[in-house]
């Protein structure tokens, strides 16, 4: 076997070679994983590149409330992707803490909301949930920096997208069903933890509002429920806010405040079962009582 001889300097011009292919190499961006994109709501942070891609109907955990390993997490349902960056160059790459409010920024700056928060320390990058509503769609966010890949770190991205539920009903639908069943459940959106109303929910105030104008005799109950996510003294209240919020819209309406009354029921009387998202939303209601 023959071994090249070099001279320390010849040594010296190969090292420094090597050096220079490493550098050149580390500053020409890595591709994105084959048949991959970022999603249409939200660009990639600078400078970082898809490692990893999914997309399909799914069930992903969003967490929504509590604390630490005590985060009180929420089965979302839909069109989901998940996509894992990771960054180009360590020099470039931002903290968990700036991913985390950069996110909540550009969400904030659509309208949405950040539903949770857990901020970064040490051992763990944290995480933050985000919820909007566009498109007629309720898309939940979850992004969660990674702190522990080498050279550069990394972050993913969950997001789900939900056909948001569209309640169109007419004023002669609601006296329809009232005189039929005795109540009608109605699907009026809001953000989580609020109460109130959105546009969707001002559109169906409107419709109960011409019923009760036609019908000056009715009389009827506006009561709140709730799913079983959360705690159950919070919810109760919460049902109650949202009820006496849709019965002050219908007051603002031109409805006499003596016809109504509002009460809130939290998650006592469910109709379908919490275990799964479609339950948890149709338990999420407020009822019309023909009194």
């Amino acid at each position: 076997m023959r071994f090249l001889k070099l001279s320390l300097q010849q040594l010296a011009s190969v090292v420094f070679l090597i050096l220079t292919l490493c550098a050149s190499t580390s500053a020409v961006a890595v591709p994105d994983v084959g048949k991959s994109k970022d999603h249409p709501l939200l660009s990639r942070y600078p400078d970082s590149y898809i490692a990893e891609y999914e997309k399909n109907f799914n069930a992903l955990e969003f967490a929504v409330g509590g604390t630490g390993a005590a985060a009180q997490r929420k089965s979302i349902e839909g069109n989901a992707t998940v996509i894992t960056y990771f960054y180009n160059k360590v020099d470039s790459q931002p903290s968990p803490l700036q991913l985390i409010r950069n996110y909540q920024n550009a969400i904030k700056t659509i309208g949405g909301e950040v539903v949770y928060e857990r901020l970064p320390r040490d051992g763990d990058g944290g995480e933050t949930t985000l919820k909007v509503t566009t498109g007629g769609k309720d898309i939940w966010v979850r992004v969660e920096p990674g702190i522990f890949s080498a050279p550069t770190q990394s972050y993913r991205l969950q997001i789900v997208e939900v056909a948001a539920m569209q309640q169109v009903v007419s004023a002669n639908k609601l006296l329809d069903e009232l005189n039929k069943n005795g109540f009608i459940a109605l699907y009026i959106n809001f953000d989580t933890g609020k109460w109130d109303l959105k546009a969707d929910g001002q559109a169906t105030v409107r419709e109960i509002v011409t019923m009760l104008k036609t019908t000056p005799a009715l009389k009827i109950a506006i009561e709140g429920h709730t799913d079983n996510v959360g705690q159950a003294v919070a919810n109760k209240t919460l049902s109650e806010n949202r009820a006496r919020s849709v019965m002050n819209a219908i007051v603002a309406g031109g409805i006499d405040a003596k016809r109504l009354s509002s009460a809130g029921f939290g998650q006592e009387r469910p109709v379908a079962d919490n275990r799964s998202e479609e339950g948890r939303a149709k338990n999420r209601r407020v009822e019309l009582v023909k009194k």
